[in-house]
């Protein structure tokens, strides 16, 4: 009978919130399975750092959206900063989260995915054949971008909600984006929490996904 072994480079990861240089050296050095298993336990599972202090109310906020989004408060959780106490990305690595970080929410929901895709094609369609347009030449340039990352992302198994604009023909989006900003209303006038700048939804389509695409970003 063989032990249970852990890679070398997980070895000194013990804290439920790591250093970020910590995790990042770990994912880049300890190979798929120790990408597979920070994506996992550490940037998925447990109370992020950002409602340490009130776990409480990180739960009554899953369950309040899941009510609205029509999910399982399980498949929501939150990712960036808010996590692990400091952001991952490679320009902002290290950086503290506090008040005015933004609150980053991802949500492992195959039919979700669904609907929220279904509303990027419809869009998709409407902006390329003119039934819809931008208002302006920058706006116009966010669409023609999204346009063409949307299905990348798509085929990866996310999407996120704000790659569709918030209008009324786009009810699954309209629907998040809705949630959101009365999410953010809401912990703006609720004590023990942080003050957020702002609160946006990623989509996965199933934990495969996920796991997938945090290990892609490692590399």
């Amino acid at each position: 009978m063989e032990p249970f072994k852990v890679s070398s480079h997980l070895r000194g990861v013990v804290s439920a919130y790591p250093e970020a240089k910590l995790i990042s050296e770990a994912a880049k050095n300890g190979g798929e399975s120790a990408r597979q298993a920070i994506a996992r336990q550490w940037l998925s599972e447990g109370i992020p750092f950002a409602f340490k202090e009130c776990p409480g109310i990180y739960e009554s906020i899953r369950s309040w959206v899941g009510s609205r989004l029509n999910i399982d408060p399980k498949e929501l959780n939150v990712t960036g900063s808010a996590r692990l106490g400091q952001s991952l990305a490679p320009n902002k690595m290290g950086k503290p989260f506090g008040d005015g970080s933004d609150l980053d929410i991802f949500i492992i929901s195959s039919e979700l995915f669904e609907q929220l895709k279904s509303d990027f094609h419809q869009w998709s369609y409407d902006f390329e054949t003119g039934v819809i347009s931008a208002s302006n030449e920058r706006e116009s340039g966010f669409w023609t971008e999204n346009l063409h990352r949307g299905p990348k992302n798509i085929a990866r198994g996310f999407i996120d909600s704000n790659i569709v604009p918030n209008h009324d023909k786009y009810r699954y989006v309209r629907n998040v984006a809705q949630t959101m900003y009365l999410l953010k209303e809401k912990l703006d006038v609720t004590s023990e929490v942080p003050k957020f700048s702002h609160a946006s939804v990623r989509c996965y389509k199933s934990w495969a996904s996920y796991v997938q695409q945090i290990s892609l970003g490692f590399q």
